[in-house]
């Protein structure tokens, strides 16, 4: 037999992964002269057998096993969460399925979705699965996977994508509806067509997940397109309907009067207050979070299933938990009255809010009254009913005391003061849209939020002083190219930001206070809140900018918060509190962990944000022709986004439609204007416009401009001028036209519209 010959090559393979070149096989082989062809011709029939994959133009890869790194295309998500993917070849995709496991090192990338592709290192567990941990994240692919409505047509039917990203549609042929009916929301697949090149894509229909006419179709098109795990796994629910909480020592605080304040349709209840004023004018603080650690062991399936999910998603019309109901809303929940394990921290301040002290216990607690923030709030201001009359100045009086001393130092400390309004989205029983309401801005709102706060510094800082792992919650610092976009965009409003200054909240504070109620403030809040790096989590800290904290980890929501789940194991461990801590091998994982529940936060923000998107779109589908009130919130090249006053809502105004004017892009000053007289439409300008269209299905509204452009003040008409004298500085668009913006949006079809969205059916 020759050498080198067939098995000789694959066991070298085997054992020597990264040889992966065919210099490096000869090298490793020490075949010379004559046996290098003889080599050249075994790695082509082992290819043509497929037990090689050619990887590049000289190198190769075993079919069934992974080289050690390589490119790597992430291709779905399983029902559980994970990202999976395979590593990529010129021929397409080879190798075992290969489970996403974080970044490799220090990678600070966004984490990979689907139809992504990224350099990987990979590596296989003891448990025979094999990791790819991202080194570098490249393109962006387009997923082959669409979520959309079905409508029957003569000869089959056809798929029209719900995300106005996606251009395509799919021709479903009779026999791949796979029972889908007209007007039914579908998940549907590209069918392979041969040689076919012309004419729409045909396509598969794999799930039918509702219908258009179901009054809270939004959140299920949501829920789908992004991705977000729905059924919790048979093991999981049989785990929590059995599931005990861990005998552990616990101190008592029963006979603390702790209490819960949330909104008044909350169904879970993670935290709990209490406050008393101490002889010397300083003020103990008790909150105590629910002990979730207790019933949601390492490794068990409960635990495995909250780490995929990463957190709950809230859509205006329903909860997608991170945890079962068996749990979330029930055994975990601080129900009023009933006894229940909890995590506390105690914190006394001094009487001007410092904090002098804190410790954590593992207890046991009773909840003495379960408030809404709007009956807390009316008790404080003399309007006292109910329970909150029953503990007004047991409880209520002395909480707002503390929180009053607890102020005084949050205002040294400055945090960033952006209160942008919140609206929520209000449903009858039957599922259909009611109203849309401001939700108002209470100051028991902030008492609850700045108590969180200071337990979660609380934790952060028990943890670096006793050397354990940290899940930290991070906000970096906003960074040097955001800032100097930001001066150069105060510049053209004649305003100053000196850019060689480190930023600082107070500083943006006092800018957002001399602007407050005049006519900049819109767009200034706008842009500062631009100029800002996104919250994510970390193992490493990197302080929280906004809250203007050295050290913040997320401690007070393990219901809803993975994160919080393994703060609270590693205090666990970091106390001796009991066994079921952080573990060894978990706190290896951190990095990986945190990438993770950074990407699940986003994609929960984004299918949050796509379902009140088309709820909006069917609340105002009957409301074409009307006009409305509304801000510029974007300013694009291709024309304005603007939020209507009262629902928020957010229509697109193409720059075509604008006036016959010739437009221009100004990128400094985020602003159109027109080349002849100068007449600007800025972000945050107050405009008024006309609802043209509608599509629910997309959750797109098509603006029309009516109010007139305003002169630009002095600093943009500088701006504007240099512009115009280098053809570099900005886009141009002749207006006059009156179609739909450049990205496209399809034509509003009544069949997309779901009962309740007329203004009959709302009464």
């Amino acid at each position: 037999m020759s050498f080198p010959d067939r098995q000789t090559v694959l066991d070298f393979l085997k054992e020597n992964p990264a040889a992966t070149s065919k210099a490096d096989i000869a090298r490793g082989l020490k075949v010379k002269g004559k046996e290098r062809a003889i080599l050249r011709e075994v790695l082509e029939e082992l290819e043509r057998e497929g037990k090689l994959e050619r990887t590049g133009k000289r190198s190769f890869a075993q079919t069934d096993r992974p080289p050690p790194s390589g490119l790597v295309e992430f291709t779905r998500l399983t029902r559980e969460g994970d990202l999976i993917g395979q590593c990529v070849s010129d021929h397409g995709l080879f190798g075992p399925e290969l489970i996403y496991g974080g970044p490799s090192g220090k990678t600070r990338s966004r984490a990979p979705a689907k139809g992504d592709r990224a350099v990987c290192k990979i590596a296989e567990r003891d448990n025979g699965e094999w990791r790819a941990y991202v080194v570098t994240l490249l393109e962006k692919r387009v997923s082959d996977r669409i979520v959309g409505l079905y409508n029957k047509t003569p000869h089959g039917g056809r798929v029209t994508p719900a995300s106005r990203k996606e251009r395509r549609e799919f021709l479903i042929q009779e026999a791949d509806r796979k029972g889908a009916k007209d007007g039914d929301l579908v998940v549907a697949e590209p069918k392979p067509q041969g040689r076919r090149q012309y004419g729409p894509a045909l396509g598969v229909i794999t799930e039918v997940i509702g219908h258009i006419t179901d009054a809270r179709s939004a959140s299920l098109i949501a829920i789908h397109a992004n991705e977000i795990p729905m059924d919790f796994p048979d093991e999981v629910i049989a785990e929590a309907q059995s599931k005990e909480p861990a005998k552990v020592q616990r101190t008592d605080l029963t006979r603390v009067p702790l209490i819960t304040i949330d909104p008044h349709d909350a169904r879970d209840h993670d935290d709990a207050v209490y406050a008393e004023e101490l002889p010397d004018g300083s003020w103990k603080v008790i909150v105590a979070i629910a002990d979730v650690s207790a019933y949601v062991t390492e490794g068990s399936a409960l635990d495995k299933e909250a780490e995929k999910r990463g957190n709950s998603t809230y859509f205006p019309d329903r909860v997608v938990p991170m945890l079962p109901f068996e749990l979330s809303a029930e055994a975990c929940s601080l129900k009023e009255g009933e006894l229940r394990p909890c995590l506390a921290v105690e914190m006394i301040f001094s009487r001007d809010g410092h904090k002098k002290s804190h410790r954590f216990l593992r207890a046991t607690m009773r909840s003495a009254a379960k408030l809404a923030y709007e009956e807390a709030q009316a008790a404080i201001d003399g309007k006292p009913g109910g329970k909150a009359e029953d503990i007004l100045d047991s409880v209520l009086r002395p909480l707002w005391g503390a929180y009053s001393a607890v102020t005084k130092a949050r205002d040294i400390r400055s945090p960033l003061d952006l209160d942008m309004p919140e609206r929520r989205i209000q449903f009858n029983p039957e599922g259909e849209i009611t109203g849309i309401v401001t939700k108002e801005r209470l100051e028991a709102h902030r008492l609850i939020e700045e108590f969180m706060i200071q337990a979660n510094v609380a934790a952060a800082e028990t943890l670096e002083e006793k050397r354990s792992p940290v899940v930290y919650r991070v906000h970096d610092t906003p960074s040097e190219a955001k800032i100097a976009a930001f001066a150069e965009f105060l510049q053209t409003l004649d305003m100053k930001w000196n850019i060689g200054e480190r930023p600082q909240t107070h500083k943006f504070n006092k800018l957002l206070a001399e602007i407050r109620g005049g006519d900049y403030e819109g767009m200034i809040q706008q842009m500062v809140l631009r100029s800002q790096a996104q919250a994510i989590y970390s193992e490493e800290n990197l302080g929280h900018f906004g809250l203007n904290l050295a050290r913040y980890a997320h401690f007070t929501s393990p219901i809803r918060r993975y994160a919080d789940l393994v703060v609270h194991r590693a205090l666990i461990s970091a106390h001796d509190f009991g066994p079921d801590g952080l573990s060894e091998r978990s706190a290896a994982r951190l990095e990986e962990i945190a990438s993770h529940i950074s990407m699940t936060e986003r994609r929960s923000m984004t299918a949050e944000r796509d379902a009140t998107d088309r709820y909006l779109a069917i609340f105002l589908a009957d409301r074409v022709g009307a006009e409305f009130d509304g801000r510029i919130t974007g300013v694009t090249p291709a024309g304005l986004f603007v939020a209507l006053a009262g629902s928020g809502a957010d229509g697109f105004i193409p720059i075509s439609s604008l006036s016959e004017d010739y437009w221009v892009h100004d990128a400094a000053a985020m602003a159109v204007y027109a080349r002849g007289s100068g007449k600007t439409f800025s972000l945050g300008q107050i405009v008024r416009v006309r609802l043209r269209e509608v599509t629910p299905l997309q959750g797109g509204l098509l603006l029309e401009m009516i109010s007139e452009p305003l002169p630009a003040p002095a600093g943009r008409r500088e701006a504007r001028k240099s512009i115009s004298r280098d053809s570099g500085g900005g886009r141009g668009h002749r207006g006059g036209g009156s179609g739909p913006p450049r990205r496209g949006k399809p034509k509003f079809d009544k069949r997309t519209l779901p009962p309740g969205s007329t203004k009959k059916k709302r009464r």
